[in-house]
């Protein structure tokens, strides 16, 4: 069985490397997946001013010089989608079946929430805020819409199963909730979509969310307010 072979190779010895910003949305999905599953592993803080990302030790494991970061043993990994599954589905044991459910429509409607978050979600951030920093100027009329209109997609996707992969919480949620709680400082989710926000206040109890989403989540806001010339 393939999950036996994955508990298997969890239990040789080697270096789990996790390297993060925790203002990074992508970043707090990686720790969050990392809390929920008790991974034990190194977790390094990169300043992305002038951090060992620029090394060309990095580069040479990483081309794109991203965070988060993932080396396991000899293996290197971005993209905090791909991250997630991969650290679940190696090293998940118990807690596999339930974030990355290996039933074939489940799992394929759990993949499509995270490219959700990668075209619809993460990208707004991602712009957004590389302008409020670079010139003072937040989120036009143009760009609110569009996150209203992604907003508005989750809360008609969590119209029909309580989460937004399926009726129990899955990495889907995990890749969203960073994105969704980070959107927010930008742009608010509107009471009108009172699914996604029943969602997102369920997710908020949980004590992963607590303490590997909301401190990040802090600095980040504190960082644009600082930068946002309102």
């Amino acid at each position: 069985m393939l999950s036996q072979y994955f508990d298997h190779i969890a239990t040789v010895t080697m270096v789990i490397r996790i390297y993060k910003k925790d203002a990074s949305p992508p970043a707090r999905a990686v720790l969050m997946a990392a809390e929920i599953i008790n991974l034990k592993c190194e977790i390094q803080d990169v300043d992305l001013s002038s951090g060992p990302h620029l090394s060309p030790e990095y580069l040479e494991k990483n081309i794109l010089r991203s965070v988060p970061f993932l080396e396991d043993g000899d293996f290197y990994l971005a993209d905090s989608h791909a991250i997630i599954t991969y650290l679940v589905s190696k090293y998940g044991a118990e807690h596999r079946s339930k974030w990355y459910p290996c039933d074939l429509s489940v799992r394929a409607t759990v993949d499509h929430r995270m490219y959700f978050d990668t075209s619809d979600l993460f990208p707004h951030i991602k712009n957004i805020v590389s302008v409020i920093v670079t010139q003072g100027v937040g989120p036009n009329a143009e760009q609110i819409k569009a996150i209203n209109a992604a907003y508005e997609v989750l809360d008609k996707y969590l119209q029909k199963t309580k989460f937004v992969a399926a009726n129990h919480m899955t990495l889907a949620d995990v890749s969203c909730v960073a994105s969704v709680s980070s959107l927010n400082v930008l742009c608010p989710v509107d009471s009108k979509y009172g699914c996604l926000l029943k969602w997102w206040d369920t997710l908020k109890e949980e004590e992963w969310y607590k303490k590997t989403n909301e401190p990040g989540l802090a600095k980040l806001e504190a960082y644009v307010k600082s930068k946002w010339n309102k």
